[in-house]
């Protein structure tokens, strides 16, 4: 059920957690709760309200017992995961993760919380290449900490916009004002650095008759310079689930991280929630 854009080679070395310096209570049960994928430990889990989960990730069933038969499934002690960053927008704390669950992934999580408890979880999750980007950086690399949190509304504003007009819309004639020249860091997979790689990237893809196209947003969510949009569509003809993560830097788009997902067929589905 999970996407993939390169081939897998030798893993990267392991990040460290992030340290929470912007730190909530949310953001740090979100970070247990995750581990405890790996730990098997119990107590992070009651921070899930028993009676009121609603899970978005289709390949689980619904409320808690959904996501314990999911934790039940996985082979014993295979599981592993480092929270790279976490950042929170209101009632909403969004996570992207470094995962061994069924194998190597990259995950963005998104909990909302209502009244101290987790009551609903949207995630897109990715098969890990383990082989730099043509520019040499990985799928987590990078800054990890939000910074100009006085700036959030204004970021969120700006990716916004830049995903309406050239996701969206295809308004290729703005696209050079989201950025500050050719100073873009990428960690797609698939693409290099600046609008020069990504230039290159669309038009490969064009050669080969793969065609991507975003159709609705769902979410903007961000934490000062971070910010995270959450979008459906088509990649290669397929129904798709974009999670794109960008770093705004002296309002210019300066770095982006995403993980694409292709939405399964509904009878696939082991919930009735829909990804969003």
């Amino acid at each position: 059920m999970f996407a993939t854009l390169s081939a897998c080679a030798s893993a990267p070395p392991r990040h460290e957690g992030p340290s929470v310096t912007n730190g909530t209570q949310q953001k740090q049960q979100v970070v247990a709760l995750l581990k405890a994928i790996e730990t098997g430990e119990a107590a992070p889990v009651a921070v899930i309200h028993p009676d009121k989960y609603i899970q978005h990730n289709l390949g689980a069933a619904d409320g808690l017992a959904g996501f314990g038969a999911l934790l039940q499934a996985l082979p014993k002690g295979s599981a592993r995961v480092n929270t790279v960053r976490v950042f929170q927008d209101g009632d909403l704390v969004f996570a992207h993760t470094d995962y061994d669950f069924f194998g190597p992934k990259i995950g963005f999580d998104v909990f909302r919380f209502e009244d101290g408890k987790i009551v609903e979880h949207w995630d897109n999750l990715q098969e890990k290449p383990t082989q730099p980007n043509p520019s040499g950086h990985t799928m987590l690399d990078g800054p990890t900490e939000a910074t100009d949190l006085d700036k959030t509304e204004a970021n969120k504003q700006l990716v916004a916009g830049f995903v309406d007009d050239i996701l969206v819309n295809g308004r290729m004639d703005k696209l050079a004002g989201y950025f500050d020249g050719d100073r873009y860091v990428q960690h797609n997979p698939a693409i290099a650095d600046g609008l020069s790689g990504l230039g290159q990237a669309l038009q490969a893809m064009a050669q080969a008759g793969v065609t991507m196209k975003y159709d609705r947003v769902h979410k903007v969510l961000g934490e000062g310079n971070f910010v995270l949009v959450l979008s459906e569509g088509v990649f290669g003809g397929k129904p798709t689930t974009f999670y794109d993560l960008f770093r705004v830097e002296s309002g210019k788009i300066a770095e982006h991280w995403d993980v694409i997902e292709p939405v399964p067929a509904r009878d696939q589905w082991k919930n009735a929630n829909g990804k969003f």
